[in-house]
């Protein structure tokens, strides 16, 4: 005889959750020029403080730190009825990075002079405003700090060469306004660089032209990572691959897989289940500019693709981050029923810190929108640790966190006496499909 309805929707629960031993991540990080080392350590510190958290020992490994390309560590997560070991790769690019950061600072100039200029003449800036306003202000005092320490330097520069010019003739006067007005740019240098007016527009300045299908290193480094996507996919030795993208790094991410999906159509048909995981995503900023066809084309292909679980997460205190904004439709990117992607996971990120945590890091942008890659200070529904190295797949705990409990991480069952998720917490469906 047939089970009962709820009998057979229990056991198919029970055999669902907890199905992943082994994990494959490939996580690409923002615009950050700390690397692959300093990302490791950072890792290796939430681990610790996981730890503190959980009732799960974490063992990591350092292997492999001498690709250009790649830097990968192994982890191994056990608790008294599971065991996950995860593999994590990390797509390099800090040399990129540095390259960009090191470059002639008139160049430099000129291409944040130019992602300023275009995105107020293109209405770029004025979209990022009508789907973030927060979002948008985050821009505009970067690009007001860069208008601002030009301009400082420029007036300095006039009056020293006014007063000169008055005592001494124009020749000299020209000569010293120009020696003040770069004694003055190079002092405010270190300030403009504390508030993001050198690392910020030139991400941007990057990932405008990537966008608009201008070639930039971008290229290389995606190739690199569509390329490792579907090696580890032939091995098929993980249970499900997750790429993870965090900030700028969601756009690189989403076009890793993109370019695999080009590469070969029938990834994520067979062997591992395929994840993006995208975390404080600036996509829709990048997507949003009107001449952004590819980043748009990109959208398009992962928002239709069936054997892609696409996890868009997000907070409402990250600024840095489009928290009400459709990653799809809310980009002009129209696909009607053929729809599959994103899962929009709107994460309570009170509930991850301690109230003297949240207290002093609220109004600290920068160390929120880093809070989705660190660990959180009590067990909650979303813990990075714990989505990469825990023992359910990503997808689904995104989808039932609030229905599971957080007595399955204690013990594999759904019951147990450790502390179950808040009621109050939302769906995660709200924002996305």
């Amino acid at each position: 005889m047939d089970l009962p309805l709820r009998e057979r929707v229990k056991a198919r629960r029970k055999t669902s959750v907890g199905a992943v031993r082994r994990r494959h991540v490939i996580y690409v990080a923002g615009y950050e020029p700390r690397g692959a080392r300093g990302y490791c350590k950072l890792f290796e510190r939430e681990c610790d403080r996981f730890q503190r958290v959980w009732p799960v020992s974490l063992t990591i490994e350092p292997t492999d730190f001498d690709s250009e390309d790649f830097a990968r560590w192994l982890v191994d997560a056990r608790a008294s009825h599971w065991q996950v070991s995860t593999t994590y790769d990390f797509l390099r690019l800090e040399r990129f990075i540095r390259s960009d950061l090191a470059e002639p600072m008139v160049r430099h100039l000129l291409r944040s002079l130019g992602w300023v200029v275009g995105d107020l003449a293109s209405g770029a800036l004025l979209r990022i405003f009508l789907a973030s306003w927060r979002f948008g202000l985050h821009l505009l005092f970067v690009q007001l700090v860069l208008l601002a320490w030009l301009a400082f330097a420029a007036a300095i520069g006039a009056t020293v060469g006014y007063l000169v010019t008055d005592r001494l003739g124009l020749p000299v006067g020209i000569v010293t306004s120009l020696l003040a007005a770069l004694a003055s740019f190079l002092a405010l240098q270190p300030v403009a660089r504390r508030f993001g007016a050198i690392q910020i527009p030139s991400c941007w300045a990057t990932l405008r032209r990537f966008a608009r299908g201008q070639a930039t290193w971008l290229d290389e480094v995606i190739d690199i990572g569509a390329r490792r996507l579907m090696a580890a996919a032939e091995r098929n030795d993980a249970d499900e691959i997750v790429v993870v993208g965090h900030s700028a790094g969601c756009v690189i991410a989403s076009a890793v897989i993109a370019r695999a999906l080009e590469f070969d159509p029938q990834l994520g048909r067979r062997g591992p289940r395929l994840v993006l995981l995208t975390l404080g995503s600036v996509m829709p900023a990048v997507a949003l500019d009107p001449a952004a066809q590819r980043m748009r084309d990109i959208v398009e292909r992962l928002a239709v693709e069936p054997t892609l679980a696409w996890v868009d997460c997000k907070f409402r205190k990250d600024v840095m981050s489009f928290v009400k904004c459709d990653p799809v439709e809310g980009v002009g990117v129209h696909v009607g029923g053929r729809r599959c992607n994103p899962l929009t996971w709107r994460i309570p990120f009170k509930d991850m810190l301690s109230p003297q945590d949240y207290r002093r890091l609220r109004w600290k942008f920068f160390r929120v929108h880093f809070q989705y890659i660190m660990a959180s200070d009590r067990p909650c529904s979303y813990d990075y640790i714990l989505l990469v190295a825990g023992p359910v797949a990503i997808a689904e705990w995104a989808k039932r966190h609030y229905e599971l409990t957080l007595s399955f991480i204690w013990d594999g069952t759904h019951g147990g006496n450790a502390p179950s998720l808040s009621p109050s917490l939302p769906s995660p469906a709200g924002g996305g499909r």
